[in-house]
C-alpha cells in the first residue's frame, strides 16, 4: 500500500474523530482550492447533500477571506431553509485558520451551531 500524504492522513484522522462524536448530526464539509472555497452540509445517514454553497456562482469570486465569509453566510441561510440548525464541522485536511476559520465564524454568526 502506498504511503498517504500528510494531508490525506490528517483528513482521515479528522473524519474518524467526527464519526465518533457526531451522532446523527449532519456535517458541514469544507473544501478549498487556490481559486474557490466550497461548503456543503451532508447527511451521512441518508447519504445526501442537504445544502451547498461556494464561490463558483458568485459575482465576486475568489479565494480570499471575504469570499469565505460570504460562503459561510450563504451556507447558514441554505441550512435554515433546509431545517438544519446543528452540525459538526468537517474541516477535512485543512488547518483551522484563514479562509476555513472565516467560513466557520460566518456560519456560526448565520445561526448554525457547532
Amino acid at each position: 500500500m502506498a504511503k498517504l500524504s500528510l494531508f490525506e492522513r490528517r483528513r482521515r484522522r479528522v473524519r474518524t474523530a467526527l464519526r465518533k462524536r457526531a451522532g446523527d448530526k449532519p456535517r458541514l464539509s469544507v473544501h478549498r482550492t487556490g481559486r474557490h472555497i466550497y461548503a456543503q452540509i451532508i447527511d451521512d445517514g441518508e447519504g445526501r447533500t442537504v445544502a451547498a454553497a461556494s464561490t463558483l456562482g458568485a459575482k465576486k469570486s475568489g479565494a480570499n477571506v471575504d469570499a469565505a465569509t460570504q460562503v459561510g453566510k450563504d451556507i447558514a441561510s441554505a441550512a435554515k431553509k433546509a431545517g438544519v440548525t446543528t452540525v459538526v464541522f468537517d474541516r477535512g485536511g485543512f488547518l483551522f485558520h484563514g479562509r476555513v476559520k472565516a467560513l466557520a465564524d460566518a456560519a456560526r454568526e448565520g445561526g448554525l451551531e457547532f
